[in-house]
């Protein structure tokens, strides 16, 4: 009964926002609550014997239908948003600058499966993980794919559709898969 009043009560708060494992939002959230659009879900996994944070600074805001999940810490700079219907998975580390603009449908992910031993099936051959750094004043467009160990420079753009593999200069645009240089900025 008090579970279910206090769901209802989440529910009205935070628009749908679902939380895994019965854990409040405080226990996500480490500096400011988000503004959060609905469906909104929230994944911990146990890594290392981690638990995911996401640490937000002011008039950050996630937007429908994302999901957060991991073991580690996200952190999301001043006035940046998360689109409809991304992804952002993080064991290791995600650092999201100020005035990131994220748009609907991009894959962030600072891990990978391993696969080298062809004798064990790759679900049983655990993961590798490498931070992915997101500099300030970057616009990654729709579709986008960031994997792990990449660093995106200040004033970046990412076309839609493109695969993050490496470093990206800062004031550049890349795009193409696997994303390449198509434009210096500045």
């Amino acid at each position: 009964m008090i579970k279910n009043v206090l769901y209802l009560l989440f529910k009205k708060l935070y628009n749908n926002y679902i939380i895994y494992e019965n854990r409040n939002i405080e226990h996500y959230f480490t500096k400011l609550t988000p503004s959060i659009g609905s469906n909104v879900k929230i994944r911990n996994f146990k890594f290392n014997n981690s638990n995911l944070s996401i640490e937000c600074e002011e008039n950050v805001r996630i937007l429908d239908f994302v999901l957060i999940q991991g073991s580690s810490l996200i952190h999301i700079g001043k006035n940046s948003f998360i689109g409809q219907f991304s992804v952002v998975g993080c064991n290791e580390h995600i650092y999201i600058g100020q005035n990131v603009m994220i748009a609907q449908s991009v894959s962030i992910r600072d891990t990978d499966h391993s696969y080298k031993e062809v004798d064990i099936p790759m679900i049983n051959q655990g993961i590798t993980t490498s931070p992915v750094i997101i500099n300030d004043n970057v616009w990654i467009g729709h579709g986008a794919v960031i994997t792990k160990g990449v660093t995106i420079g200040e004033g970046a753009i990412i076309a839609a559709n493109a695969v993050v593999t490496k470093d990206v200069a800062p004031f550049t645009i890349v795009g193409g898969v696997p994303a390449r240089l198509l434009k210096q900025i500045k």
